[in-house]
Order: C-alpha cells, then structure tokens, then sequence
C-alpha cells in the first residue's frame, strides 16, 4: 500500500509494509515463554486463525531448538551443573552518523 504525501518540494511516496507473521511470532517469544500464549499474541497481532499460528509457533520452535544447546558437565565431587551456550545474531549498521562509529 503506498501513500501520497503532496510536500512543497513535490510529491513524496511513503512505502508501508505490513508486518509479516514471523515478525509477529518474534515479537510474541519476547513477551512470554509459554507456546499457546505465543501463538494467541501473534494471531491477534495479524489477525489470522489460531490453528494457522500455532503450527507456525511450533515450526519456529523446532529451528530455535537447533541453536540452543544445554550440556552437562561433572563438576566438584561430581555434583552436576548445565551450561546453556546460545547462538546470538549481532546486527551491525553502517556508519551511524548519531554515534560516529
């Protein structure tokens, strides 16, 4: 959908996306924990079917598993204690002209 803005300048054209479901279900994992309050929160957000969402919940869940990896390791007089090592994605912005970097 675009939209016609009519400046002194000329005509300016402004492109709106709406939000896609994975952007939606990304936005519901940082809000709760929980799958089914997950795939509530997104279907409201885009205004789709339940049953649709949830099978997408559980499709991203699947792949989100792969990257997280929980080990076990035998500590002091074999008390046992888990190491979560998580895969982060750092994004990084071109030269930014508000911190100079």
């Amino acid at each position: 959908m675009n939209a016609d803005w009519n400046t002194k300048y000329g005509t300016r054209r402004v492109r709106h996306d709406p939000p896609t479901l994975d952007e939606a279900i990304f936005a519901a994992v940082g809000i709760t924990d929980d799958q089914e309050q997950q795939a509530e929160i997104a279907a409201a957000l885009m205004g789709m079917p339940l049953d649709v969402v949830q099978a997408e919940v559980k499709k991203q869940v699947r792949t989100n598993s792969r990257i997280t990896s929980t080990r076990v390791i035998a500590g002091e007089q074999g008390a046992q204690r888990s190491v979560v090592v998580e895969r982060r994605v750092v994004r990084r912005f071109g030269n930014d002209k508000r911190t100079g970097t």
